[in-house]
């Protein structure tokens, strides 16, 4: 009952409760960031979303984050890697999770929740198994299961078991006790990056048969 018909009101009366209060900081960090990444503050980028009844595909949408990397390239106009483009104003965010906060939004607006399965790229859609699409059940979360369970420490397969334990035990208690266990995760800094990149490899697909076995 609490999934079907209440987590939606709680998450869009605490987003724009939310919105309201941290205001004069996400302007803060709007003109810092302005500065800091010489241009544009924030990072959209289209991301699935739950799964619709009528149509039977993710709905996709614009997620808003403030901006970690720069822009800087190479001498043949490539992005230069993350780590190179990741500044220290950049990792100052992400090992806050300041660069989160303009999800809020997403949140407001629906998009979101502000727990459940992380939004990732709409390039990983075709590699999903079909045990993994599930994590596309609920909306997608400011934070998650996976996020309290390790973060960018753990392998994506780890990630997405967490997910999908997560869309399948949906409950108030469970939803605080995953939202007092990202504080704790922020406060202690742990899982910002995974162990050979400076955020988290890309996902390049798992083997369904070795999922099943």
């Amino acid at each position: 009952m609490y999934a079907r018909f209440f987590k939606r009101f709680f998450d869009f009366w605490l987003s724009f409760i939310a919105i309201a209060i941290l205001s004069p900081i996400l302007l803060f960090l709007s003109l810092i960031g302005l500065i800091a990444m010489k241009g544009n503050p924030f990072f959209t980028q289209l991301r699935p979303g739950k799964i619709s009844k009528r149509t039977g595909k993710e709905k996709i949408f614009k997620l808003i984050k403030f901006r970690t990397m720069t822009n800087a390239k190479d001498e043949n106009g490539d992005l230069l890697p993350d780590e190179k483009r990741l500044n220290k104003y950049g990792k100052f965010l992400r090992s806050t999770s300041l660069d989160e906060l303009p999800e809020l939004f997403n949140i407001l607006l629906g998009h979101m929740a502000i727990v459940g399965p992380r939004p990732l790229l709409v390039r990983y859609l075709d590699r999903y198994t079909s045990e993994q699409r599930q994590r596309h059940k609920v909306r997608p979360g400011l934070t998650g299961y996976a996020q309290i369970n390790g973060r960018n420490a753990i392998s994506w397969e780890e990630k997405f078991e967490l997910d999908i334990h997560y869309v399948n035990h949906v409950t108030f208690f469970g939803d605080l006790k995953i939202i007092f266990g990202t504080v704790k995760a922020v406060l202690s800094h742990s899982g910002i990056s995974s162990d050979t990149s400076a955020t988290m490899e890309e996902f390049m697909g798992s083997n369904e048969e070795e999922m099943v076995e």
